[in-house]
């Protein structure tokens, strides 16, 4: 017979002492740290123990008694079910704080490492609104809230026994955003405060013509249903690009599909760019799904300076134009000025890894004699080389593949030992092998922009013996979330 689990125990009038990693705050309890979310340093309130391990625990408030005085009140109905803006009870002042002191903690503890003065953080121009892209899911069954539910339960309980209910609240369709946890059911979203308005309008335009017309939305568990999933976004030329998924059926859903499609482009002349697709696959990716053009064209440009970026449905692009700016920016600034006042008439030459679309390569090739960059996706590799024709630069190439297969002692052989390395990967940080083959390369400097200053760390900390921190700027791209970018300059130590 299994041991029955002893109940967890609800605590009383704890304070919140600080806030920790993921957008979570913390208190300490006996011998344990307890996590819990959506609340601030200052709060006193009780909270339920949901999980609890050998050296923490995780909680939930269930119940506030005394707010902190260092809190700002949530612009959004959606806080605290949506998880995409945790801290929009934390003053924006707050959150650049502490993900100042984060970049600090994770370069000076993973990295174990010598630092500068750090500069300070460079906040975002707008903390609303600053998205140019979002993504909504389409399903059959929405989430519902624990107050909905309980309400939901206490109406069944009120209802006559002579008037049966048809079907629960969870059984209605939504457009949002995915759950944690829950990935076949979506939060529907009325108003999302991260875009400009007029993705509201288009969502909700969608939501409202599918539901009136009987349009089928998709059960991920069943794979069945019609409508799938919304992508829209906006870039600072003023154009607008909606991509619709659907799933088509036996029995067609291509007529069902158009007629959604002419409504929205008679609904909204602002959208410059309508595309769809059907997509017959498990997951929503569309990298390897053929996109249809269904009104305009089959891209939007961003505007950087001078320069013009062109974005497909495919492309990636930093989700804030503005802060991308200052983020490229900064590279630029480390990659060329010598911090230490030594000039040199000769441009140098500049290996741009993990270049993307050739967003930087091209934003910095003015100032290089050429720019080489390598990415894995070919089809981002495609657009950089259109972005670098677009604009008239000539001295740049652009290679596809595995980082760690392209760059090589053989590689820098044919092409020339670079002067300047920018580099800027995904969140797993570098491979080993990247890291050794740019240590033979022993560029003057390095540039490293990176998403998640942990792996960076631990990526400072294996170059640490022939290249010293020279200078590190964190940059805010995401406001009311705990996520930062960071840039470190590194420099070679026997200069």
């Amino acid at each position: 017979m299994a041991r029955k689990k002893k109940p967890l125990p609800l605590l009383e009038s704890v304070k919140i002492e600080a806030i920790a990693a993921e957008g979570k705050c913390l208190f300490h309890w006996n011998d344990l740290v307890v996590f819990v979310s959506f609340c601030v340093p200052g709060d006193v309130c009780d909270v339920q123990i949901r999980r609890k391990k050998h050296s923490f625990a995780e909680g939930e408030v269930v119940r506030f008694i005394e707010y902190s005085k260092v809190r700002a009140i949530p612009f959004c109905q959606h806080f605290g079910v949506c998880g995409g803006c945790k801290w929009q009870n934390l003053p924006y002042e707050e959150q650049l704080k502490f993900k100042q002191q984060q970049v600090y903690d994770q370069l000076s503890r993973i990295g174990k490492i010598e630092l500068p003065e750090f500069r300070p953080i460079l906040g975002s121009v707008h903390t609303q609104e600053y998205r140019n892209k979002l993504d909504f899911g389409c399903a059959n069954k929405r989430w519902i809230t624990k107050e909905q539910m309980r309400n939901e339960e206490l109406e069944i309980r009120n209802d006559s026994a002579d008037i049966p209910r048809t079907h629960s609240l969870k059984d209605h369709p939504a457009i949002g955003f995915h759950i944690t946890g829950a990935f076949d059911k979506i939060l529907p979203i009325e108003k999302c405060w991260l875009m400009d308005d007029l993705q509201n309008q288009i969502r909700n335009e969608v939501l409202e013509y599918a539901k009136h017309n009987n349009l089928s939305f998709f059960d991920l568990r069943q794979q069945t249903g019609l409508l799938r999933d919304v992508i829209v976004r906006n870039s600072n030329s003023r154009e607008w690009m909606v991509i619709v998924q659907f799933h088509y059926d036996e029995t067609g859903g291509e007529k069902e599909a158009l007629g959604l499609l002419k409504h929205i482009a008679d609904k909204f002349p602002q959208i410059t760019s309508l595309l769809y697709l059907d997509n017959q696959k498990c997951n929503d990716t569309i990298g390897d799904q053929d996109i249809l053009v269904f009104k305009g064209k089959d891209h939007i440009f961003e505007l950087m300076e001078d320069l013009k970026f062109k974005v497909g449905p495919k492309s990636f692009y930093q989700t804030n134009t503005e802060q991308a700016y200052h983020l490229y920016s900064v590279a630029r600034e480390f990659a060329f000025s010598d911090i230490r006042h030594q000039t040199s008439d000769i441009k140098p030459l500049v290996y741009d890894l993990y270049t993307g679309t050739g967003t930087i390569a091209n934003f910095v090739a003015k100032k290089a004699r050429q720019v080489i960059g390598i990415e894995y996706v070919p089809e981002a590799i495609e657009d950089a080389k259109v972005n670098s024709q677009l604009n008239g630069i000539e001295n740049t190439l652009f290679y596809a593949g595995d980082m760690k297969d392209i760059l090589t002692d053989g590689f820098i052989a044919e092409h020339g030992r670079p002067d300047v390395i920018i580099t800027d990967p995904p969140r797993a940080g570098m491979h080993p092998d990247v890291i050794k083959t740019i240590l033979n390369a022993a560029p003057k400097r390095i540039v490293y922009v990176s998403c998640n200053p942990a792996t960076q760390a631990r990526d400072l900390h294996d170059m640490d013996a022939a290249y010293r921190v020279a200078a590190v700027q964190p940059v805010d791209m995401f406001p009311h979330t705990p996520h930062v970018e960071n840039v470190v300059l590194l420099e070679r130590r026997d200069q």
